[in-house]
């Protein structure tokens, strides 16, 4: 019995295309390798080389890195990569790390997401399915492995013991299925279907109601779709997705609608056969007669007309049935299987296929969901932001902006924009929270910083008035709550303040520089780098914007000289972590520019970015943002 496949939420690799690298007590060896016939030997050299510098070196756990290990990871990569290059044809990418244990994680990621791994050639047609057999081998010498699906890429990685770690082993958790055959089974024959329906149909849908739950994308629950159901319940299956108003359907991609579906018809999401050379004449076939929906919405099976002229000669006959595919009510697509030979499906594999597909039509559902979202916050992102950033003349500008949820509205923002009479002001802020709320005080805050800087208002002036503007909006959206709700206000119902932490400024350009003026409210501290390599704080620490209602804040004012260099950032950058350390520990970020003597604002930029993401072993869990200024 071998490891549980199991299945991440993000994708494990976050490296460098080539070279090896040590994280902490850790090693890693990793590269990039073409999708063809000399990758799994190169992969094997990759990880041959890394066993030989990790002995050598004496890193934590090398000492028990021994040759069975070194040789079930040879058999494990080779695996994995061939796996790769056959199903996905696409360059790979592998990682091989040691962990201080001297347990060893592999991991290949290619980028065709919508493939699942496989394990064997292509196959003749009427050949028994072999495919598969790379994986439960895998699993064979794993610890544990998973597939992780990801937007535009897969990952398979597997984790292999050391021998103290297996001497006690007995084997792996069983859950009533083969466990490496859950994402490559097996060919099931007839009179095994009571048997397995019997003993793994609970846990056969717990294992897919948790694959299908972790995906955000209705492509890659179409794809896990037919991948579940083939071969273990049926030959072949197809996944028909629709739209959710008026009865027309989703086109999935961009490019032409597919043939004989005049851009409006049904969309063929996806198409499954036990056999791959078929499946482009069965998707073929079955693009020429959508199911029709019916009148009623049940999700129960109705026969579907068998595709003789996709299949084999000795598939002329056999049973196909169609499943709506239902959520909240509201018609989603068709899910429909076939398998040869049979005049009808047995009465426990439609019952199984009918639960399955209900949990495919909760995970299309979350997936539309969570792209309307998406979508919504996207646009909120675009309008939030400045579609441009001003020219200052005499002063050259770098900015780097990394919202950590790429799919929601950032809490960092920023703007750089003239303000008249010879002036331009820049901001750099970052909201209490994200999403919806954060999104909120930004489209309150940006505008009113141009409008205040426009009406000729100074630094200084521009907070007070911000700072009121941010309590009196919380103090009448209270009121109006209560109102709405038709109630006294408690004392637990009072304004809630919208925390803002801005750094703003005005830059005025003369003859031989430029002069700044700025002010810090509760915002990281800007640091000035001057042309000699001395490094500077360049305002004092004020009070956040929309705490204290009588604030009265003040701007200091100094002179850009040529070269000199004005760094502002959000709390991302000096607050990342690595462990129980922080980026700018110790003034780690002024050491970090102190670094930057006589670059230009852009490789500033750029070197700060990547320092503090070295910083980290993982990515940055926060809203990254910084503005360099240079006087030129």
């Amino acid at each position: 019995m071998g490891a549980v496949p199991i299945q991440r939420k993000t994708a494990a690799l976050d490296a460098p295309a080539h070279g090896e690298a040590r994280e902490g007590a850790r090693a890693r060896a990793h590269a990039t390798l073409p999708g063809s016939s000399v990758a799994p030997g190169s992969a094997r050299a990759l990880v041959r080389a890394a066993f030989a510098r990790w002995t050598q070196d004496g890193l934590p756990g090398a000492d028990r890195l021994t040759d069975r290990l070194a040789e079930d990871a040879l058999l494990v990569v080779s695996e994995l990569v061939t796996n790769a290059v056959v199903h996905a044809g696409t360059d790979v990418h592998v990682t091989c790390r040691l962990e201080e244990t001297g347990t060893l994680l592999v991991e290949v990621r290619d980028q065709h997401p919508s493939r699942p791994p496989r394990g064997t050639d292509t196959e003749p047609a009427r050949a028994t399915h072999e495919y598969g057999r790379g994986l439960r081998l895998v699993a064979r010498l794993a610890e544990s492995w998973g597939v992780t699906y990801g937007r535009g890429a897969k990952t398979v990685w597997a984790r292999l013991p050391t021998e103290e770690d297996t001497a006690d082993d007995g084997g792996a958790v069983e859950y009533g299925l083969d466990v490496a055959g859950f994402l490559a089974p097996e060919p099931r024959r007839a009179e095994h279907d009571a048997d397995w329906l019997h003993r793994g149909a609970l846990s056969f849908l717990a294992e897919a109601s948790d694959l299908l739950a972790g995906q955000l994308d209705e492509n890659l629950v179409a794809a896990l779709t037919g991948q579940l159901i083939v071969p273990r319940l049926a030959d072949w299956c197809a996944v028909w997705l629709e739209d959710e108003v008026m009865g027309r359907w989703e086109t999935l991609d961009p490019g032409p609608p597919p043939h004989g579906s005049g851009g409006t018809g049904p969309r063929l999401a996806r198409v499954w056969h036990g056999s791959e050379n078929r499946i482009e004449e069965l998707r073929r076939v079955l693009e020429k007669d959508p199911p029709p929906p019916p009148g009623a919405l049940q999700s129960g099976p109705v026969a579907h007309p068998w595709p003789a002229e996709a299949l084999d000669p000795r598939d002329a006959h056999g049973a196909a049935l169609a499943y709506r595919l239902i959520a909240g009510g509201r018609p989603l697509g068709t899910l429909v299987i076939g398998r040869a030979g049979l005049l009808s499906f047995p009465d426990e594999v439609t019952g199984l296929v009918e639960d399955l597909s209900r949990r495919v039509a909760l995970a299309v559902g979350t997936a539309r969901q969570y792209a309307r979202q998406a979508t919504i916050s996207k646009v909120l992102q675009r309008g939030l932001l400045p579609a441009a950033v001003a020219e200052i003349p005499g002063v050259r500008s770098a900015l780097v902006y990394e919202p950590c949820d790429k799919g929601g509205p950032s809490g960092d923002f920023y703007d750089l924009f003239p303000a008249g009479d010879g002036r331009w002001c820049f901001a750099v802020g970052d909201v209490q929270g994200k999403g919806p709320e954060a999104a909120v005080v930004i489209g309150l805050a940006r505008p009113w910083l141009r409008l205040l800087a426009r009406e000729g208002y100074g630094v200084a002036g521009v907070l007070d008035r911000l700072n009121r503007l941010l309590l009196d909006d919380a103090t009448e959206a209270a009121d109006a709550a209560a109102r709405a709700l038709v109630q006294p206000v408690g004392p637990a119902d009072g304004p809630q303040t919208r925390f803002l932490s801005l750094l703003y400024g005005e830059l005025t350009p003369f003859d031989g520089g430029v002069r700044c003026t700025l002010a810090s409210a509760g915002h990281p501290l800007p640091l000035l780098l001057g042309a000699d390599g001395d490094v500077r704080t360049a305002a004092r620490p004020q009070t956040l914007l929309g705490v204290v209602e009588d604030e009265t804040y003040t701007s200091e004012s100094f002179a850009l000289g040529p070269g000199d260099s004005l760094l502002c950032v959000t709390d991302g950058v000096t607050e990342r972590r690595s462990g129980s350390a922080q980026f700018d520990d110790a003034d780690g970020l002024a050491a970090a520019l102190a670094g930057c003597a006589g670059l230009s604002a852009e490789l500033i930029a750029e070197r700060i970015r990547r320092l503090v993401h070295e910083f980290g072993g993982r990515p940055p869990e926060d809203d990254l943002a910084l503005l360099v200024l240079q006087a030129e």
